[in-house]
Formats: C-alpha cells, sequence, structure tokens
C-alpha cells in the first residue's frame, strides 16, 4: 500500500484529503505541523509527502530542506502562496510539484498518481535511510545507531530525542516543542529532564561529550543537531 503523509494544519481540509486518499486505497498519515511531520516522515518512511507551507510553527520550506538532508521522498507542495518567488523557494529547496490552493481534488490525485509512479521507476538508495557522521551512523528504518563499528543502546525516550533532532538538521529545537513531543504538555516546563537526557545521548554518541561537536545546546532557547 502507498503510504502519503498530509502535513496539513486545516483540519477540514485535512479531512477531505483523508476520505478521498483512503477511497482509493492509500495509507494516510496527518501532520498539522512541521516538528511532527518530520518525526513521522522518520518513523513511518511515506511514499509521498503532501504539504502545505503555512504551518504554525515552521515555514513549510524549511520542512522540504529538512526533509531533503536524508529521503528523496516525492514532495507535493499544496499552499495558497501564488507568487512565483514562493513557488520557485519551495521548488529551488526540494519540492517536487507545487499545486495553488484551491485546487480540484482529481487534479491533486493525478499528480500523487504521477508522483507515486516516478518513485516506482527509480529505487531509492539505502543509504537515503541513514544519516552518517564522523562518528555515529543513526539509521530511521531499523531505529539502530552505531558508534566505531559497534551498537549502542539507546532507551525508548533517548531515541525520540535523538530522532527529532536528526530529522531537523541545522534547525534549532525549542526546549518546549522537544518537552511536549517526548514527555507530553503537561511536562513542558521540566527542562531538566532535558540536560539528563541530552547528557546521556552526548555520552553514547559524542567523542568528546563536554565539548558536543553534534548535539548543540543552544543556551535558553533549545537543541540542534549539526550533520
Amino acid at each position: 500500500m502507498t503510504r502519503v503523509l498530509v502535513v496539513e494544519d486545516d483540519p477540514q481540509l485535512v479531512r477531505a484529503l483523508v476520505i478521498n486518499m483512503q477511497a482509493r486505497h492509500y495509507g494516510v498519515d496527518a501532520a498539522p505541523d512541521g516538528t511532527t511531520a518530520l518525526r513521522l516522515a522518520a518513523a513511518r518512511q511515506p511514499d509521498v509527502v503532501m504539504l502545505d507551507l503555512g504551518l504554525p510553527d515552521m515555514d513549510g520550506v524549511d520542512v522540504v530542506r529538512a526533509l531533503r538532508g536524508w529521503t528523496r521522498v516525492p514532495i507535493l507542495v499544496l499552499s495558497a502562496r501564488s507568487a512565483s518567488e514562493e513557488k520557485v523557494a519551495a521548488l529551488d529547496a526540494g519540492a517536487d510539484d507545487y499545486i495553488t490552493k484551491p485546487f480540484g481534488m482529481e487534479e491533486l490525485l493525478a499528480r500523487l498518481r504521477a508522483a507515486v509512479r516516478r518513485t516506482e521507476s527509480v529505487p531509492l538508495a539505502p543509504e537515503m535511510t541513514l544519516i552518517r557522521t564522523e562518528d555515529f551512523t543513526v539509521d530511521l528504518v531499523a531505529k539502530k545507531a552505531t558508534r566505531q563499528g559497534h551498537d549502542v543502546r539507546l532507551t525508548p525516550t533517548e531515541w525520540h530525542l535523538l530522532e527529532i533532532l536528526i530529522t531537523s538538521p541545522g534547525r534549532l529545537v525549542t526546549q518546549k516543542d522537544l518537552l511536549q513531543e517526548v514527555w507530553g504538555v503537561t511536562q513542558s516546563n521540566k527542562t531538566n529532564y532535558l540536560r539528563v537526557y541530552m547528557a546521556q545521548l552526548r555520552r553514547k554518541l559524542e567523542a568528546d561529550p563536554s565539548h558536543p561537536r553534534y548535539l548543540i545546546t543552544e543556551p535558553g532557547m533549545g537543541y540542534r543537531f549539526e550533520a
């Protein structure tokens, strides 16, 4: 079954897309924001991404760039932005198609079928599912990390944190976003949780945990993964 990740914060549009695609035997996941989309893309490995540019937490073009850091999955942009410079920016970032809202459902589905055909004709390289650094490797599909050829044992919480960061390379992920994603909304002020778990990740992955090269702290703001 072809899996589609819909990244859209309009619940009515999401519902319409899900109903129409499921009726045609597509599997559908939905994300209301960019952070959730990047996490789902890593965990679920969709065959196609449909992406709105006006997301509540980040610009859709930044989501495109983050995805292109590790996957060649077709990305169809669905946006009310009709200016040519907006289209050029999205396509230059790595989007495969740009559909301006409002659109006809049949046209959208036709473009989806075309994207699937292109995917089937060009097999994806296995290394696109891997994040490699000089010190460690993370396999997003197998949910496995290795360092210097040896498996690194990560707890579910450590893996969740690492997955969020490495699927947003170079982008600041705020403390609040990380806490809400991993521990839930009620724990969004427990910054001590983050300090403990980030220290554990650095001990397991960084060559010099006291001077991290990849898992970077932005004081008072959050963390970022530098590939």
